[in-house]
C-alpha cells in the first residue's frame, strides 16, 4: 500500500489546519489518536498523506512553500503545530473566475484576499500538474459561491483521473450531470459541503433527530452563526449564499419528523465579526411541543475553532476517496458523502450513515 498524494485548491484556514494536522499526527506518542475519528482508516494513517500540489490566488501565498503559505495572511486560524516542515511544493497561481467577490476589496489587507497579478492557469496546465505530481485526491477549498471555479477544477480532476472531494456548498456530487460525468470516467467523487467534526450542523441534526425519535414536534428553529475569518467575510455578499443556505437548511430538514415551512426554519451565516477570527459561534434555538401539546424550547451556544473542526473530517474524506480509488470505484462514493457532508446526493440519519461508513471502510458494503 502506497501513501496518498493530495492537491489543495485554496490554501486558506481549512487547508492550514489540515496541513498542520498532518505534521501533528506524524509525531506519534500522545498525539496518536486524540481528536481523530479514525487513526487507521482502511490501512492509511495520517502520516501517509502528502501534499504534492496547491493553488491559490493571493500574492502572499503564490510562489511560497505550502508550509509557509498556510501561515500567511489573511489566514487566522489557531496554530496548533508550529513545526510544519518544508513540503518542497510551491503554491501555484489559481484560476480566479468567480472565486473572488468584489466587496472583499473594501476591507483591510490582513483580513481579505489580495489577488496576484499573474496569468491564470489553463485547464491543460492544471491537468499536467496533477498527472506529474501523481495526485490521488484533490481537495476543493474555494470560497463559498465559487460555482465556475469549482467546476473548472472538477473538470481538471476528471481529465487527470484524480478523486475529487468537494468541501464547499457548490453542488457537484449532488448535481446529476456532474455525478454522471464522474461515474462515466470511473473517478471517485465525494461531496457536497463538508460537515464539521462537531459543528453547528451536526449538533443541529442530532438534536432534530432526537426530537423526532422522542415524539417531540419541532415547530420552529434557527441557527445563527458568526465568525471573523475570510469565509464569513466572503459571505457578506448575500448573492454568494444561496447554495450555502440550501445546504445547511436541507441538512436539518432531512432528519426532521415533519418538514417545516420555510418561514419556520432559518439556518445560515448571520454576520462577520472580525475579532472572532477563525472562532465560530452558533446560537441555536428549537421550539416544539411535547406530550399533550405542551410547549418546550431549547437554546444552545456553541463555540468552536472553525478550520480544525473541518480538518477533523477532511483527513477521513481524503482516505475514503483513496480507498474508493484503490477499489476501482467511480462516481459518487455515497457512504462517506452521507456521513461527512451537509448536502450529499442521498441524505441519511447520522447513525445510519455512520454504520454505512464503517461498512464501506471495512469493505463489507453491499453493492
Amino acid at each position: 500500500m502506497t501513501g496518498i498524494n493530495v492537491a489543495l485548491v485554496g490554501v486558506g484556514n481549512c487547508a492550514s489546519s489540515l496541513v498542520q494536522g498532518l505534521s501533528h499526527y506524524s509525531n506519534g506518542g500522545s498525539n496518536d489518536a486524540l481528536g481523530l475519528m479514525h487513526w487507521d482508516l482502511g490501512g492509511y494513517r495520517p502520516k501517509d498523506l502528502k501534499i504534492v500540489a496547491a493553488w491559490d490566488i493571493d500574492r502572499r501565498k503564490v510562489g511560497t512553500d505550502v508550509a509557509d503559505a498556510i501561515f500567511a495572511k489573511p489566514n487566522c486560524t489557531t496554530v496548533f503545530c508550529d513545526h510544519v516542515g518544508k513540503t518542497g511544493v510551491k503554491v501555484e497561481m489559481g484560476n480566479i473566475l468567480d472565486g473572488y467577490s468584489d466587496h472583499m476589496a473594501d476591507y483591510p489587507d490582513d483580513r481579505t484576499f489580495l489577488p496576484a497579478d499573474i496569468k491564470a492557469p489553463s485547464k491543460d496546465d492544471v491537468v499536467k500538474r496533477l498527472i506529474e505530481s501523481r495526485t490521488d485526491v484533490m481537495m476543493n477549498y474555494l470560497p463559498v459561491g465559487s460555482q465556475l471555479a469549482t467546476e473548472f477544477y472538477a473538470a481538471c480532476a476528471l481529465e487527470a483521473k484524480v478523486a475529487f472531494v468537494n468541501n464547499i456548498p457548490v453542488f457537484i456530487a449532488s448535481n446529476p450531470e456532474w455525478a454522471k460525468r464522474f461515474k462515466d470516467a470511473n473517478v471517485p467523487l465525494l461531496g457536497d459541503d463538508i460537515k464539521a467534526q462537531l459543528g453547528a450542523t451536526i449538533v443541529h441534526r442530532v438534536l432534530t433527530d432526537l426530537f423526532a425519535k422522542r415524539g417531540v414536534s419541532l415547530d420552529r428553529t434557527y441557527q445563527l452563526n458568526t465568525g471573523g475569518n475570510t469565509d464569513f467575510l466572503n459571505m457578506l455578499n448575500k448573492k454568494r449564499l444561496a447554495s450555502k443556505k440550501t445546504s445547511k437548511t436541507e441538512a436539518v430538514q432531512s432528519v426532521a419528523q415533519f418538514r417545516m415551512e420555510d418561514e419556520n426554519i432559518h439556518v445560515g451565516p448571520s454576520d462577520y465579526v472580525a475579532w472572532q477570527n477563525d472562532n465560530k459561534v452558533c446560537f441555536l434555538r428549537m421550539e416544539g411541543r411535547m406530550f399533550g401539546g405542551v410547549p418546550m424550547n431549547l437554546e444552545m451556544r456553541l463555540s468552536v475553532e472553525d478550520s480544525p473542526n473541518s480538518a477533523g473530517v477532511a483527513i477521513d474524506m481524503i482516505r475514503c476517496a483513496k480507498i474508493a480509488k484503490d477499489r476501482g470505484l467511480g462516481g459518487i462514493v455515497y457512504e462517506p458523502s452521507a456521513f461527512f457532508c451537509k448536502h450529499p446526493p442521498v441524505q441519511r440519519p447520522d447513525d445510519v450513515a455512520f454504520a454505512a461508513l464503517e461498512d464501506f471502510i471495512a469493505g463489507t458494503t453491499k453493492q
